[in-house]
């Protein structure tokens, strides 16, 4: 496993990161244990929760096996935002929010320091200095290490920055949003706030659900059973199949397969390296239900694709491209430059 440094923090942190959403829930808790430790064996020190995963049970399992570590091996990340519990004030940004969540999952992870906590989403409800002031609270304190963002629009981060900036606050370090061959919105407004910014990107779903894994054909009525997307069809949730199931997913779908069939690797194997290899992303965020998914997902990392293989897979899943983001308006702002400046 290669190293990168976290955006420009100076720390470095494996490039493919652990994510732990299945803990507790897809995995039982030696599953889990396994899976981490064959992560560790394979140089990985980036491992990635939240409160909410599975009401907290993912957080314990993450710090049971953590006690028999070396803590200072790992780079633990965790977030908060979302509701615990049926409790008024128990969800939110809010100062009282933040400062009893990071209480809670510092001890079902069994540490006395947090490495990264991260903003789950945007909260609307409370003041955004607040917020930034309440996590500043924590890094001069010790409890917290560096801060970061989740699912937050460009303006929204850039906000966050400048106010924090502005105040002396410590900044969000790190964005984990959805980036993949099936989401590349990304790539507008988050991907250079985050460059211009120093801001190490993490993205979460790079296999936008195991779309990306080969599991899923054009032709198909139906999503198949025992995957995640047949599982919510079959429970009324079809809105993931219904959106996808189109032309544009499934011309992706077979050029991973064509590229995976010349390298002798797999689909999600492309898919991964594929976003391990563009501008601006540090870890993306792997996570597995078995040892077997996760050895799969391991083995995406350590080579690089050609050229003409992210050529190929950037031209097929390039988004529609509208104002202000398209040529017409990049031509417009330079003729605007050349009349200022002549």
């Amino acid at each position: 496993m290669n190293y990168r440094y976290l955006g420009k923090t100076g720390v470095r942190v494996s490039e493919l990161c652990f994510g732990t959403m299945t803990f507790g829930w897809k995995a039982d808790e030696q599953t889990s244990h396994q899976m981490l430790d064959m992560y560790a064996s394979g140089g990985g020190n980036f491992i990635d929760t939240a409160d909410v995963y599975a009401e907290g049970k993912a957080e314990e399992i993450v710090g049971n096996w953590l006690h028999g570590q070396n803590r200072d091996d790992f780079f633990v990340a965790t977030k908060v935002r979302f509701a615990f519990s049926d409790r008024p004030n128990d969800i939110g940004l809010t100062r009282k929010h933040i400062l009893s969540s990071v209480r809670s999952s510092l001890k079902r992870l069994r540490t006395d320091y947090i490495d990264l906590y991260q903003v789950h989403a945007w909260d609307p409800a409370t003041p955004l200095t607040e917020t930034l002031s309440t996590l500043d609270d924590l890094v001069s304190e010790g409890t917290v290490r560096y801060i970061g963002a989740s699912n937050f629009r460009g303006w929204q981060l850039q906000k966050a920055v400048d106010i924090s900036e502005s105040k002396g606050w410590t900044c969000f370090r790190t964005l984990q949003p959805q980036y993949n061959l099936l989401c590349r919105g990304t790539e507008f407004e988050l991907i250079p706030a985050c460059r211009a910014n120093g801001i190490g990107v993490i993205p979460w779903s790079p296999l936008r659900g195991g779309l990306l894994t080969g599991k899923y054909r054009r032709g198909m009525d139906v999503p198949p059973e025992n995957t995640r997307v047949g599982g919510a069809y079959r429970e009324g949730r079809k809105e993931m199949w219904e959106r996808y199931n189109n032309d544009a997913t499934w011309n992706i779908v077979e050029a991973l397969d064509k590229i995976a069939g010349e390298l002798g690797k797999t689909d999600a194997q492309i898919a991964l390296n594929w976003l391990l290899s563009k501008e601006g992303v540090t870890s993306p965020i792997i996570g597995a239900a078995s040892p077997t998914q996760l050895a799969e997902n391991l083995d995406a990392a350590g080579w690089k694709l050609e050229s003409r293989h992210m050529d190929e897979l950037d031209r097929v899943s390039a988004p529609f491209v509208s104002y202000p983001y398209d040529e017409a308006s990049e031509l417009q702002q330079r003729r605007g430059r050349e009349d200022h400046t002549g």
